[in-house]
């Protein structure tokens, strides 16, 4: 990837990022929900967003995720408002599905009953 569209990537996922914590006073969004990565196609035209929550709670992610979609419009609108392009690419909003198999693994993790070792590799007991 060239460092235009890298840094192109990275001001979009900004922007998104303050848009929807800051500009949308919807209370069904949650305040934990992050734009975990933007990739925009190399004509600048189409723009996909992935989306995670720090939770479990997938039905939760789901209705987000249709929220973020109807808000397409506004997004858009404050985005044109906030980086400077010659147009302002589709947003395809997506769940970003690494970031719940990562919650998933670590709540696996935390579950397992792995008894403590000191230094010299002996168990506590």
């Amino acid at each position: 990837m060239s460092f235009r569209f890298d840094r192109a990537n990275k001001e979009i996922q900004r922007c998104i990022s303050i848009i929807i914590q800051t500009k949308m006073n919807d209370p069904r969004i949650d305040p934990l929900l992050y734009v975990s990565d933007v990739n925009l196609t190399a004509d600048f035209k189409y723009c996909k967003v992935k989306i995670a929550l720090d939770s479990d709670d997938h039905n939760k992610l789901q209705n987000m995720l249709e929220i973020l979609k109807k808000s397409e419009g506004f997004i858009k609108r404050e985005l044109a408002e906030m980086v400077k392009m010659p147009s302002i690419p589709k947003l395809i909003f997506e769940l970003d599905k690494g970031t719940s198999a990562t919650i998933r693994v670590n709540e696996i993790l935390k579950s397992l009953n792995i008894p403590k070792t000191d230094e010299s590799g002996e168990n506590d007991e």
